[in-house]
Parts: C-alpha cells; sequence; structure tokens
C-alpha cells in the first residue's frame, strides 16, 4: 500500500472545517450590504494598499498573484479591480465548490486549481506575492502549518512576498480554528521581512455596533485592542 503524502490526514481535516463553516454560515452575515462586513473588507483592502505602497509598489500590472484558500473569488475580483491582470492572477482551494463558486465570477483566464496547495503545480520563484487569508487559523497541526509555510515561501521570487490575513486570537466559539500569534507567524516564515497591522473589529461587536448605527463599527475599530485579525507582508529579501 501506497504511504499517502505528509499533511494528507491534515488536508483532509481542514476539508471538513470549511465545508462546515460554509453549511453553518449566514450568507447575510458577509453581505456588503451588512455594514460590519462592509467596514472589515474596506479596511482590509486600505492596509492592504498601504503596506504595498510602502513596499513601493504602486500598482499591480505585470506582477504575479496568487491566493491559496480562494474560496469564491472575492479576494481575486479585489485583485483585478486595483489593476492586475487576470492571465497572471491564480487561486487555490480545496474544496470544488468554491472553486466552481469562483469560476462563475472571474474571468477565464484566471487560473483555478483545485486541491491541496502542498502538491500544486506552481514553479518556485514565480510569484509576486502569495495571498494567505483565514488559513493558518484553520490548519490544527503545527507540521502541517510549517509545511504550508515553506511551500508559500518558496513560491515567491526575491523581493516579493506573502500577504498574511488571519486570527490572533482564539474563538472560543469554535473548536475548528485557532488564533495565531505573531510570534508564531515569525517562526512560520524566519528569512521574511515582517510588517504587520492590527486590523477587523471582533466580529460580534462589529454586528452589534452595526444594529446601532451603521457608522459606529468604523468608530469602534479606532480601539486597536478589540481587533480580532493581523493583516502582514511577509517580504523575502532581494538575493
Amino acid at each position: 500500500m501506497s504511504t499517502p503524502p505528509p499533511g494528507t490526514d491534515e488536508a483532509a481535516a481542514v476539508a471538513q472545517r470549511y465545508a462546515r463553516r460554509d453549511a453553518a454560515a449566514d450568507a447575510a452575515r458577509y453581505s456588503l450590504f451588512d455594514p460590519a462586513a462592509l467596514q472589515a473588507q474596506q479596511e482590509r483592502l486600505r492596509v492592504m494598499l498601504a503596506l504595498w505602497s510602502a513596499h513601493g509598489w504602486r500598482g499591480l500590472q505585470g506582477l504575479d498573484l496568487l491566493e491559496v484558500g480562494c474560496g469564491s473569488g472575492g479576494n481575486l475580483l479585489d485583485l483585478l479591480r486595483l489593476g492586475a491582470e487576470p492571465a497572471r492572477v491564480a487561486g487555490i482551494d480545496l474544496l470544488p465548490e468554491r472553486i466552481t463558486a469562483a469560476c462563475a465570477v472571474l474571468p477565464s483566464a484566471v487560473r483555478l486549481i483545485e486541491g491541496d496547495a502542498n502538491q500544486a503545480d506552481i514553479a518556485a520563484g514565480s510569484q509576486d506575492a502569495v495571498l494567505v487569508f483565514t488559513v493558518f487559523s484553520s490548519l490544527l497541526d503545527d507540521t502541517a502549518q510549517a509545511r504550508l509555510a515553506e511551500t508559500l515561501w518558496r513560491w515567491v521570487r526575491p523581493g516579493g512576498g506573502v500577504l498574511w490575513h488571519d486570527f490572533c486570537v482564539d474563538n472560543p466559539r469554535n473548536a475548528d480554528v485557532r488564533g495565531v500569534p505573531l510570534a508564531r507567524v515569525r517562526h512560520l516564515f524566519p528569512q521574511a521581512r515582517l510588517h504587520a497591522r492590527r486590523v477587523t473589529l471582533a466580529p460580534p461587536i462589529a454586528r452589534t455596533a452595526a444594529r446601532l448605527h451603521a457608522g459606529l463599527p468604523a468608530l469602534v475599530n479606532a480601539l486597536p485592542l478589540l481587533r480580532t485579525h493581523r493583516l502582514c507582508w511577509l517580504r523575502k529579501p532581494m538575493q
């Protein structure tokens, strides 16, 4: 009997966690018509652009960009709106239904890959940026986290980087995820020059504030201690 590749069991477990999350998700809660969801999405975009602008990028034309855990393609659409070229954009996701949903909204030139990122046919040093949003918090095995981090880092060309967005605190209501503290991010990417920002008002607080007034989440978000995620640019030094 052949031995499955390392991390196969964890990849299957992650797929199950995502499937449970999708089944339980309230679509209206994540709609941009919801003031809390809109505030979080706009904040991510502002901080992402600030990090890339500080890196010296003034646009995404001519850059190769890939997202691991691309879901239904929302972040990839944002990259296209920011000027990325469809033929130089790619996404990977474990769940076939998510890839199908992404295909329905993205241009056909965008490359979409179904399966485990560790098994994907991506050339080393081929990407200017690899996006990984709320993926590592769903990897509950430390070895699986380390293996994926090595894969992402291998894909990035010198001068590029990994754009990370994830929980930095635990969610006591969801045993399928765990927060990833900044020290762990540094451990996973020891060669990176890390630039990090605390983002995303705690969702229960954001939803409560939005019910009171649509503009209140943005005001409450001014308190950094109430933010539950980090957006990090992990830059690969030039060789």
